[in-house]
């Protein structure tokens, strides 16, 4: 009798011990992504991240991309996720001058997110990633680099930052570069001008690479970055993976190398869609691929 007594409270103490227990968090798994969960809520952790980025004299603020509101504009529900994206020129400009295509995930960005357990978020491609996908480990800023993401990381969210590994990401991985029949200039006004023909895409940021680096005292052959979105196609994206948010909006880089050649480069929504495990949405990511290689061609030529 004692034995059966003695088997029905262990049982009892394992069960009350599993309706206690913590479920566990689950974690960005995006190859390349370092990220830190926060203590604190999304509000608190995306303010003291934003304030923080603003308040340093190195830095340049950019933009701030809200997804969830974006989302809402087209009648999409998201849950919270915002990007912002900024830059240092003095730490960035020698990525830049190892690989132009480097200017793709220059300049910096963080995404903060809340997942589907109400954890919080704040994410950033690690310089890992940065050194696999463009051969910029050599740079002799890539340190710092590291050391100021992750510090404002952890500044914002009192956690621990974690960096997945760069598994299958390879030099230039995921780019698509096609060589334009024009000049640089011609080139580069050719593009925005077609974005901002286009009454379903937003043009949101043109980063000047090339007077980054002149305003720190640096040379870097022609390059400048459009940063442009299109809500309705990139909104289900994210719905399928809120680290896509770190991708997105779509960019695409116009840079002129040491031969005087023009080129036009940007992401394969393919690549997106591997990197952050989104199920579905083939026909979206159709569409973008054939936006992007309409507006590349139609720059080019």
């Amino acid at each position: 009798m004692k034995k059966i007594v003695l088997v029905a409270l262990t049982a009892l103490m394992f069960s009350c011990n599993n309706s206690d227990d913590t479920p566990d968090v689950r974690n960005p798994s995006a190859p390349g992504l370092a990220y830190a969960l926060s203590e604190k809520d999304f509000n608190t952790t995306y303010n003291s991240l934003r304030s923080a980025v603003q308040s340093n004299s190195e830095i340049k603020f950019i933009e701030e991309i809200d997804h969830k509101a974006n989302a809402q504009s087209v009648n999409k529900d998201l849950r919270n996720t915002k990007l912002i994206i900024f830059g240092n020129p003095k730490l960035g400009t020698a990525l830049l001058k190892k690989n132009q295509l480097a200017g793709l995930d220059l300049p910096q960005k963080l995404l903060v997110f809340q997942d589907g357990d109400n954890n919080v978020f704040v994410s950033f491609n690690s310089t890992s990633y940065l050194a696999a996908r463009h051969n910029v480990g050599g740079a002799n800023t890539i340190q710092q680099i590291n050391s100021a993401l992750t510090g404002l990381a952890v500044n914002a969210t009192g956690g621990i930052v974690a960096e997945n590994a760069t598994a299958g990401i390879t030099s230039s991985e995921g780019i698509i570069s096609i060589k334009s029949n024009n000049d640089f200039i011609t080139t580069y006004f050719n593009l925005r001008n077609a974005i901002a023909d286009k009454s379903e895409l937003k043009l949101i940021s043109q980063i000047d690479h090339q007077a980054n680096a002149q305003s720190v005292g640096e040379t870097l052959d022609p390059t400048r970055l459009i940063i442009f979105g299109n809500t309705k196609l990139g909104t289900p994206l994210i719905q399928s993976s809120q680290t896509a948010g770190i991708d997105l909006p779509q960019k695409m880089l116009v840079w002129e190398d040491a031969s005087g050649d023009t080129f036009i480069s940007y992401n394969r929504p393919e690549f997106i869609k591997s990197r952050h495990g989104i199920n579905g949405n083939d026909d979206v990511i159709a569409n973008i691929g054939n936006t992007l290689s309409s507006l590349a061609v139609s720059a080019a030529n």
